[in-house]
């Protein structure tokens, strides 16, 4: 009876650990805020009538370029969608914070991610940005001058 007590404990134990798990997977992959697993160089992901590339670059200078397919209205909701960026809502747009898992923090050393179109700076934000078919676009860590 005491074994039958412990197989017990040890198979609820284990049900509400493989429970937790399933659930921290869920939320991440669910919420658009946070970013999944990075994109690898040359991959294509999303589904959708409208294509674009988009290429990625670090602080350190490694760059990864994919192809996004998507029928979203803009970049950013495409990418979002899709985990690549994560950020904060603010009164001028997205604020990118987090593109590709790797993630620019301001406040610390003044980088930030900045967004290129077909190869121009952007004079508009990620998710201001209409989705161009067949269009590249970029965002790269930059640090403000001083």
């Amino acid at each position: 009876m005491k074994t039958t007590k412990h197989i017990a404990a040890l198979l609820a134990a284990l049900v509400l650990a493989l429970s937790l798990t399933a659930c921290g997977q869920t939320a991440a992959k669910d919420d658009p805020m946070n970013p999944a697993i990075p994109v690898a160089d040359g991959a294509e992901i999303g589904e959708g009538s409208k294509t674009f590339t988009t290429g990625v670059a670090d602080q350190d200078g490694k760059a990864v370029t994919f192809t996004v397919h998507t029928d979203e209205e803009t970049v950013g909701d495409a990418l979002l969608k899709l985990h690549v960026v994560a950020g904060e809502a603010s009164s001028y747009g997205l604020y990118v914070k987090t593109v590709n898992g790797i993630t620019a923090d301001y406040d610390k050393d003044q980088t930030y991610w900045s967004f290129y179109i077909d190869g121009e700076y952007a004079q508009t934000g990620v998710d201001m940005t209409a989705v161009n078919d067949g269009s590249t676009y970029k965002l790269a860590i930059e640090t403000m001058a001083q």
